[in-house]
């Protein structure tokens, strides 16, 4: 296995970003790639920082692609850059040219925790026909229930998101995005995790009740955990795992 870090000029971000890729031992032809998304106050490194992802990794033939995207919540932030461009257009198209990364969404997948849950699961909902499948291990899920609650993240979310209102009526808003039609079949399979001593938790369950019956490939999954490292790294083998067994 190799790790290559990237630092390169985005033109849809108008500067320099970084991305990190776990490249596997054997790269014959296209690899299926998982987008590994960062949370918040995180960066491209956490993953192979805070986890043993190279480890776990190694047991499969995966790319894993790491990116950059500071505290934007992977949108087209309001006041700053856009992000969900970046990270659904022209990080992908890049990542195709360097590397021997498949083009097919039966090998593509994304998964984060925390924030990067959020990113993931707005992908796999806003563009169900790119992925196999996407993972929120975490994830802030109902992002207009903890805005409510807790308003020393005004700041950040008005520049992320302008005003709550805005928010609650955007497809930024997860709880917006479930298909009219759950039978569809290019929808994508589901994975979401979190564990039960998680701040999170009750956001988590929100998105569950609705999504047990609005989602046709879908799996809930909880166990004791906090929102910390030590539950990831539990989880992120899990996440390969079951990725890896929808490719079989």
């Amino acid at each position: 296995m190799a790790i290559s870090r990237m630092n390169f000029r985005s033109d849809t971000l108008g500067k320099g970003t970084s991305v990190n890729i776990y490249l596997p031992d054997n790269m014959a032809g296209s690899c299926p790639v998982i987008y590994l998304l960062h949370g918040l106050s995180d960066d491209c490194n956490v993953w192979l920082n805070a986890t043993s992802l190279e480890r776990y990794a190694g047991e499969y033939n995966f790319v894993i692609v790491m990116p950059q995207v500071e505290l934007s919540y992977y949108t087209n932030m309001r006041h700053g850059e856009c992000y969900w461009d970046y990270l659904t257009k022209e990080l992908p198209a890049k990542t195709k040219q360097w590397y021997h990364i498949s083009h097919s969404p039966e090998q593509t997948f994304a998964a984060g925790n925390s924030m990067g849950g959020y990113g993931a699961f707005k992908w796999g909902l806003q563009s169900p026909q790119s992925f196999r499948a996407v993972a929120s291990l975490s994830g802030s899920l109902d992002l207009v229930a903890l805005w409510r609650r807790d308003t020393a993240r005004d700041e950040l979310f008005g520049r992320v998101f302008g005003k709550l209102s805005q928010l609650e009526n955007s497809s930024d808003n997860l709880l917006q995005l479930f298909p009219e039609d759950k039978n569809h079949p290019a929808a994508p399979h589901f994975l979401q995790i979190c564990g039960t001593d998680d701040f999170l938790y009750e956001d988590n369950q929100t998105f569950y009740q609705l999504a047990e019956n609005k989602l046709c490939h879908y799996q809930y999954v909880e166990q004791p955990g906090a929102h910390d490292w030590q539950f990831w790294d539990q989880q992120i083998q899990f996440t390969l795992s079951y990725f890896d067994q929808l490719l079989k």
